[in-house]
């Protein structure tokens, strides 16, 4: 098992099955941050730096509560919450860092251990273009391994396209040597939408950081762009507005181990 903070670079697709098909893929970046190895990586790479401005930095206040004084601490909390004690395991952070001061992140990922290495909670963050943010926790069950399968009802607004009666199915293996994830957006009627990404893991160094720099520019200006553009593509292809109601009442919901058995065999993983 990877152990340290990283990079992990590939793309993301998605596909709307209906009532009008549209497809997208771009090439991201992402950084697994070990949050207790925060202070040393800000103190070994040139090119990072931890709530203040550099090429690639990391602001604490852009994740959970937004009070950005004690991530480790709101993250075993909620753990208690959901039942499980903690015991100091890692916590590590999938997410995209800021690039010269601006950042957008639609998805990252909290993967909390156990001190004995394995996993025990996925803890997925949502952004929307509005400036909300809700997470959804999912325990998981002890000796689960490889390719982890959940499920979970639509609490919180994303897509103007898209309703809020819906749910969502998982597919995911957790950060090693790659990562993939696969998300089915469903109705009553089945899946409706369909996102994947593909990530392989390289060393996080300045001269990766520079690279990816280079090949991926302003990323997050990038997907905030494309975000309104492929609106734009979807509004015109006859797709009308969701009215958004208000953000769910409580910032994280938390998804009991019986929930996550509903099927995901509708998650697509291969949109070629």
């Amino acid at each position: 098992m990877v152990t340290t903070s990283a990079l992990y670079v590939g793309s993301v697709s998605h596909r709307r099955r209906r009532p009008s098909t549209h497809r997208l893929r771009y090439r991201v970046f992402y950084l697994l941050l070990d949050i207790d190895d925060l202070p040393r990586l800000a103190r070994k790479l040139r090119f990072f730096s931890i709530n203040r401005f550099n090429l690639f930095s990391f602001r604490a206040k852009n994740h959970l509560s937004g009070a950005g004084d004690d991530l480790r601490g709101e993250i075993e909390r909620l753990l208690a919450q959901a039942g499980m004690e903690p015991d100091g395991g890692a916590i590590r952070l999938l997410t995209m860092p800021r690039i010269l001061g601006y950042g957008f992140n639609p998805l990252s990922m909290f993967f909390c251990y156990r001190r004995d290495g394995a996993l025990r909670a996925i803890v997925y963050e949502v952004n929307n273009t509005f400036g909300q943010r809700h997470s959804y926790l999912f325990p998981v069950s002890d000796g689960e391994k490889g390719i982890m399968r959940h499920a979970c009802s639509k609490e919180f607004y994303v897509s103007p396209f898209m309703d809020m009666d819906m749910s969502y199915a998982f597919s995911i293996r957790p950060p090693g040597e790659t990562f993939t994830l696969s998300i089915s957006v469903l109705d009553a009627k089945g899946p409706i939408l369909d996102a994947a990404q593909s990530l392989r893991r390289r060393p996080l160094t300045d001269a990766g950081l520079m690279h990816v720099f280079v090949s991926h520019p302003l990323l997050g200006l990038k997907v905030m762009a494309g975000i309104h553009f492929e609106a734009l593509l979807i509004w015109l292809k006859g797709v009308g507005l969701r009215e958004r109601p208000p953000p769910p009442h409580l910032p994280v919901t938390i998804v009991a181990k019986e929930h996550q058995k509903r099927t995901a065999s509708h998650v697509a993983t291969d949109f070629s």
